[in-house]
């Protein structure tokens, strides 16, 4: 009895002994397999997952992952539409942490054993978890979009949980620490500061601050864009973080004072000049600015992970100690949500007056705690002398 013709693919036997299986793909090529087979009954097998894979049209072209991932990578975030600083952090992360080991390897050879190596090997060699979870977060994103090209049939990035950050707790500073911290700045930086911890500011924004953005009459400041340091130096204008991030920042009346002041002494004197300079007359540098702050920081006896952006974060405590909503807080500190708890709570101008009369009255008690601090010391030291 004649054995059954083939329908699908060529089975040969080889002069080793071994069987070798061949189809002609969707795409009009002819393909062998990866490897021979030791059975024909094994090469029939093979042959029969492929043809299910093109009926069922999960067929993919085994040739299509062969793509080098650095290539690939480079290419990704050059296509997508990312902020200056975005784009600057995504390089940085490919460059240190997922080149080293990926850039001469082809997307289908990326195997979760692979990325469980490179993970381990990332964390044993770097202090900063934080980094190795967002270069993984890279890393599963680039993978994601070979999957959605068809180039590789699954994203190889499976480990739950190694994409999130797990940031120790901020430290927050005192009111008269931040008094300290403005007097050590110096008159120039003071302004800075105080919007730093009673605004809350992000660096980033103040730095964009301009004449215009300051309003005497209401004790406040705009925030309508932003403008990052890069690594090299150069800023990049743009976008604040999120649409919430454009907004007016109501402050309170004590720094009235400090408001009107620095734009007489120290703004650029031009109309849409800009509201923080350096000695020369020019914007800022965070190299520069960063050495007056480590030396005004180890003045006020902060510890040395007290980064100027943690001023932000005492801005926070003091918004919910002076009885600020979370939306209120959120208003406050140009952030968004998604909780539809959030959708029906509102913050306008004047419940953000009354945050910062909240925080003005609570500035003022702990200036006066303070004082009358130092005064009962100094009364104290009196006594002891004359006795």
């Amino acid at each position: 009895m004649a054995g059954k013709k083939r329908r699908f693919g060529r089975v040969r036997k080889l002069p080793s002994g071994r069987y070798q299986a061949r189809y002609l793909g969707p795409d009009g090529i002819d393909r062998p397999a990866p490897e021979t087979f030791r059975t024909k009954r094994d090469a029939d097998d093979w042959l029969a997952d492929r043809q299910s894979e093109v009926r069922s049209g999960d067929w993919r072209d085994p040739d299509a992952g062969k793509v080098n991932f650095g290539e690939y990578a480079l290419r990704w975030v050059e296509e997508r539409d990312l902020a200056a600083t975005t784009d600057e952090l995504y390089r940085r992360l490919l460059r240190l942490h997922l080149l080293p080991t990926f850039d001469g390897v082809d997307l289908d050879k990326i195997t979760p054993p692979s990325v469980r190596t490179w993970r381990t090997e990332r964390l044993k060699a770097t202090e900063a978890p934080t980094t190795v979870a967002k270069s993984y977060r890279l890393l599963k994103a680039i993978m994601e979009t070979a999957v959605d090209d068809e180039l590789i049939r699954r994203n190889p990035c499976r480990i739950k949980g190694a994409g999130k950050e797990s940031a120790e707790e901020r430290p927050t500073a005192t009111v008269p620490q931040v008094d300290a911290l403005a007097d050590a700045m110096g008159p120039r930086w003071r302004l800075m500061v105080y919007i730093a911890a009673y605004g809350p500011a992000r660096p980033e924004e103040q730095a964009a601050m301009r004449r215009p953005d300051v309003d005497l009459e209401n004790v406040g400041v705009w925030v309508r864009t932003a403008q990052p340091e890069l690594t090299t130096g150069r800023r990049a204008p743009g976008d604040t973080k999120s649409a919430a991030g454009r907004r007016f920042l109501v402050l309170p009346a004590f720094m009235a004072t400090d408001l009107e002041r620095h734009l007489d002494w120290y703004a650029e004197k031009t109309p849409d000049g800009l509201l923080f300079v350096g000695e020369r007359g020019k914007p800022f540098r965070r190299s520069t600015f960063g050495r007056k702050w480590r030396k005004a920081r180890a003045r006020v006896g902060l510890p040395e992970n007290f980064r100027f952006y943690d001023l932000r974060h005492t801005g926070h405590t003091l918004s919910t100690r002076s009885g600020a909503t979370l939306k209120d807080t959120m208003v406050r500190a140009g952030q968004s949500t998604e909780r539809a708890a959030l959708i029906y709570q509102h913050s306008d101008t004047e419940r953000q007056k009354e945050v910062a009369d909240g925080i003005d009255a609570h500035v003022r008690a702990a200036r006066l705690r303070a004082q009358q601090e130092q005064a009962k010391q100094r009364s104290g030291t009196e006594r002891a002398r004359d006795t």
